[in-house]
């Protein structure tokens, strides 16, 4: 566990430099939610039933959420990149436990997303959303974020790795943009169609987003939903634990078994 800890916090100094030195793709994930905020904000809003203000403090948790799962964007394309680019082989010659290398990824994954989240969370501030709950609540919050965030980076590793290319992988990282469009994120799943509600809200992406909203205080808890809907906060947390037992393991698995 000790080598696992000292390895992995190399890699995860590797991952930062790199961000540092190539900061351009950091920028880009990082402003994107900022302008899908104001633009979901002052040209959705006003086509929906809620007043804008009232859709604002809706959509605030809902794209804090959907960045979140950005990590398997982020997770599937940096593996693929340096699997391809015979980064890891290089890592696979030094004497250094075998996890390391892709936990080191996750771990620079949520400090970049943790950083990201306070100019998002100040936009959202400008605009009218409030934090309506109690400190430990949003602390809460904050904290169902980052884990879900972690969690959905161990799946993109994971297919980042199983990837024939960084094109692959990179077109594969597109359509994932799709994810947050079949959830609550943007729109409530009441007026969807009954087939398409039950995928909605067994969608991870969901659940979290429900948590969210009630914690900060902007929502209450659904009474006519899924379970994982309707109990926000276990679905939230059973959801990403699941993704990270899951997941976690057969990435580490594939890395080795790559080499």
């Amino acid at each position: 566990m000790t080598t696992l800890a000292y390895d992995g916090a190399a890699v995860l100094g590797r991952h930062l430099l790199r961000i540092r030195h190539a900061p351009a793709i950091t920028v880009m994930t990082q402003t994107m939610p900022i302008v899908f905020l104001l633009f979901f904000g002052y040209v959705f809003g006003g086509a929906l039933a809620m007043p804008g203000a009232e859709y604002r403090s809706f959509l605030v948790p809902g794209l804090l959420v959907a960045t979140a799962a950005g990590g398997l964007m982020t997770g599937m394309f940096q593996a693929a990149q340096d699997a391809h680019r015979g980064v890891m082989d290089r890592f696979r010659t030094l004497p250094m436990s075998r996890g390391a290398v892709p936990l080191g990824q996750a771990l620079a994954d949520l400090v970049t997303c943790a950083a990201g989240t306070v100019p998002m969370i100040l936009v959202g501030l400008a605009m009218g959303w409030r934090i309506e709950g109690s400190v430990p609540e949003a602390l809460a919050a904050f904290g169902l974020l980052l884990l879900f965030r972690f969690a959905m980076t161990w799946v993109g590793i994971l297919l980042g790795l199983a990837s024939r290319s960084e094109e692959a992988a990179g077109q594969l990282g597109s359509a994932t943009f799709v994810l947050p469009l079949l959830s609550n994120a943007y729109i409530p799943t009441e007026g969807m169609p009954d087939h398409l509600r039950a995928v909605a809200e067994w969608n991870p992406i969901s659940a979290v987003t429900t948590a969210v909203r009630v914690l900060f205080g902007n929502a209450p808890v659904p009474a006519d939903a899924a379970w994982p809907v309707a109990h926000p906060v276990a679905g939230a947390l059973l959801w990403s634990l699941v993704l990270v037992a899951v997941f976690a393991p057969l990435a580490v698995r594939r890395y080795g078994r790559d080499g």
